[in-house]
């Protein structure tokens, strides 16, 4: 029997490593061969898809992507069985997910899901939240009736609820001519000073709701506390106008942007409860995990104060000086408390299917 000597044994593991990956290259280009046409289709596929969506494909070219998936998952899991190279295995990974991305990823546009929060998102958060919306408009309507009866008995207390920047000389020792001024006075700006007027409203506005949103958290007190004091000053307001004789005037003039605002900030208050009661009555979750789950409705009645405020910036800056007439304040005013009413109610309602008749 011949020796073999160290140096051959050598010479021949490497001869057989060399064959033994050859072998591999050879399999793993043999396996690229017979399915990269599928690859590149469903390569080419997805970049549509990318690009305009998956409505940009049609009826076919759906059914094509969907089989060109499932036929480049086997390929992955074949691939990954036999060990074939890194390169082919990494080609293949990134392909699966981006088709997994266009056939399992929601399809939906901005403007798609702007509609659907609009039309259901919104008006379900708000019906799931009777309580909360409770809590917000009896914190402004008890604030309201306090501070109207405090200041029809005792008119000093005005000047304990309104700050001197917000009266601006309309205080109780104000003559009546010059309240009624305020109120149907020539405020009829130029527009850039209307717009200027109207973002100073919103920006005003919108850090009370903030302000009335986020500290909901604390087991909502201070979001009932906040509301209560705008309704105090609601109420010192309306007393003051009210004991001159301008109570139906001034009711007027508050209704057609007030309605809009003063439920946007008792919805903000609401948004705050929901935090608020998710921490002090958690249920069987956690804090954590019940701050979370009240979180999705709290944030979208944060959206619609928002929108609500938009709204009613626009009416004070703009249609508030420019309409006089007080009918057609209240008009505007209530009638836009009737389109909310009637949005949030009805909208994003399940429709019921009859039941078959009885066999």
């Amino acid at each position: 029997m011949t020796d073999i000597s160290i140096d051959d044994r050598i010479d021949m593991g490497a001869a057989a490593a060399t064959g033994a990956a050859q072998s591999d290259m050879l399999r793993s280009a043999r396996f690229r061969v017979e399915r990269e046409t599928h690859w590149r289709e469903l390569d080419q596929l997805v970049a549509r898809a990318e690009k305009g969506g998956a409505s940009a494909l049609s009826y076919d070219e759906i059914r094509t992507l969907t089989a060109g998936y499932r036929q480049a998952m086997n390929s992955l899991s074949v691939a990954r069985d036999i060990s074939l190279d890194r390169a082919l295995i990494a080609y293949l990974e990134s392909l699966c997910a981006r088709a997994y991305l266009v056939v399992y990823a929601p399809q939906e546009s901005l403007g798609g899901l702007a509609a659907r929060l609009l039309i259901r998102g919104i008006p379900q958060a708000v019906r799931r939240s009777a309580l909360p919306l409770f809590i917000g408009f009896l914190a402004l309507i008890l604030g309201a009736a306090a501070g109207y009866r405090l200041c029809t008995n005792d008119a000093s207390w005005f000047y304990t609820f309104v700050p001197p920047e917000m009266a601006d000389q309309r205080t109780p020792d104000a003559s009546a001519d010059y309240l009624r001024s305020t109120i149907y006075g020539d405020e009829r700006h130029e527009s850039d000073e209307l717009a200027t007027f109207s973002t100073f409203l919103f920006s005003h506005n919108t850090t009370i709701v903030v302000l009335i949103f986020t500290l909901g958290i604390f087991v909502s007190v201070p979001s009932f506390a906040l509301t209560f004091y705008n309704g105090l000053i609601l109420g010192a307001f309306f007393a003051m106008f009210h004991q001159k004789g301008l109570g139906y005037d001034v009711f007027a003039w508050l209704s057609i942007h007030g309605v809009t605002e003063l439920a946007a900030i008792s919805i903000a208050c609401a948004g705050g409860a929901r935090l608020g009661l998710a921490v002090l009555l958690p249920g069987a979750r956690s804090r954590r995990e019940a701050l979370r789950h009240q979180a999705h409705d709290a944030i979208k009645l944060a959206i619609l104060a928002a929108l609500m405020l938009i709204v009613a910036a626009f009416i004070e800056g703009f249609l508030r000086q420019l309409i006089q007439d007080p009918t057609l304040r209240l008009t505007i005013g209530w009638g836009m408390g009737l389109f909310w009413t009637a949005w949030l109610l009805l909208s994003g309602r399940e429709r019921k299917h009859p039941r078959e008749p009885a066999q």
